[in-house]
């Protein structure tokens, strides 16, 4: 195990596979104390859980396991939607900061914004980059990133592919938010209108260039494979970001494919979980988070502090343990079933579906 509880800061020059190896091989307990010792530092910890101190019953430097975070509660996402983003990064990272403040992956109401400091966008691009290894996806090939694009951090992509992955980037824009507002509003013509423009700007690229790889969500490659089955076939690979894939659509993109690889991520709140294995020809398809900065849990629907049995289905909590960014106890919108990956340090996910569904809050293009 690992002797440090907060471990230096990852620079781009650093072997990607060893700073992999040294993150699955943390002690999470060490690693959990470090974090909210860091954060809740009298002088240099973040001025949110400074104040937030206050308002616990118990003194969060008494903290000494994983398992004790339930005592902060679920975590209140609204903070996100009010707070200066600058007042979650402990006062230890130098002012002025200097960086992003990007929105969450969520696409509905006020956003949520949280500022990335550039220690956790490498330490994002590492993990990115070891899940394309793992997948598959050769360096130094061309990519179309047609994903949320803006504010939103899956558009970082592009930079994770240029610089660890050796990789030649085009882009697309893309607005998550102003399709989901349309569906609530029943705007469905003005729907496939963005539709249509959003595929206007995929297919011009890809018939310009000569890409090998597209990164996207579920919702718009569907559409895609449906109109450009010839675009799809000609692909050596698509990497699928999003919030839920079905068995059947799986075999319909590895189909579409013609034997190009079928690559995927969860795309939760404030971290992308890697996709683990694929079994049953799409019938489980399991995710593994950023272990040690991401850690998942599958809670029961009617008790978020309560793990389920193993294959049981739940909604999913993610809670967030990065030097710069603590966030306990994150109850996502989605459900899923708890999935213990062979080697992985922590539980993860499968088969990720919404919750629900409503009206107020549609899947849109994800």
């Amino acid at each position: 195990m690992t002797t440090s509880s907060v471990a230096a800061p990852t620079k781009l020059s650093d072997d990607p596979d060893a700073l992999v190896a040294g993150w699955l091989d943390t002690d999470l307990d060490q690693w959990c104390r470090g974090v909210v010792r860091r954060h809740f530092h009298p002088e240099t910890g973040s001025p949110y859980w400074l104040g937030r101190a206050r308002q616990l019953d118990f003194d969060p430097r008494d903290i000494t396991r994983y398992d004790q975070l339930t005592a902060f509660g679920p975590f209140r996402l609204e903070s996100l939607r009010e707070q200066d983003p600058a007042d979650l990064v402990p006062r230890s990272v130098p002012r002025p900061l200097a960086g992003r403040a990007w929105d969450t992956g969520g696409t509905t109401g006020t956003p949520c914004r949280v500022f990335y400091t550039p220690d956790m966008l490498r330490h994002r691009a590492v993990w990115r980059r070891w899940s394309f290894v793992r997948e598959g996806f050769a360096p130094g090939r061309t990519w179309l990133q047609a994903t949320p694009t803006g504010p939103h951090l899956i558009g970082h992509g592009v930079w994770e592919v240029s610089e660890l992955h050796a990789g030649q980037a085009y882009a697309i824009d893309m607005d998550p938010r102003w399709v989901k507002r349309l569906i609530r509003a029943g705007r469905l013509q003005d729907v496939g209108d963005y539709t249509n423009h959003l595929l206007e700007q995929i297919t011009d690229v890809l018939r310009q260039a000569p890409v090998h790889y597209l990164n996207t969500t579920p919702a718009l490659f569907q559409t895609l494979r449906q109109r450009h089955p010839d675009l799809v076939a000609a692909l050596d690979g698509v990497r699928l970001s999003g919030t839920q894939i079905s068995a059947d659509m799986y075999r319909a993109f590895t189909s579409a494919l013609n034997g190009g690889i079928c690559g995927m991520t969860y795309g939760n709140t404030f971290g992308n979980a890697a996709c683990w294995d694929v079994a049953g020809d799409g019938e489980l398809i399991s995710y593994v988070p950023n272990f040690p900065q991401v850690t998942m849990a599958v809670v029961r629907k009617d008790d978020w502090s309560a793990v389920v049995e193993p294959g049981a289905v739940g909604q999913v909590r993610l809670t967030v343990l990065h030097e710069d960014l603590f966030l306990p106890n994150i109850l996502e919108r989605d459900q899923a079933s708890r999935h213990r990956a062979e080697a992985w340090p922590c539980d993860g996910v499968a088969n990720i579906r919404p919750l629900q569904t409503t009206s107020s809050a549609p899947e849109g293009l994800y």
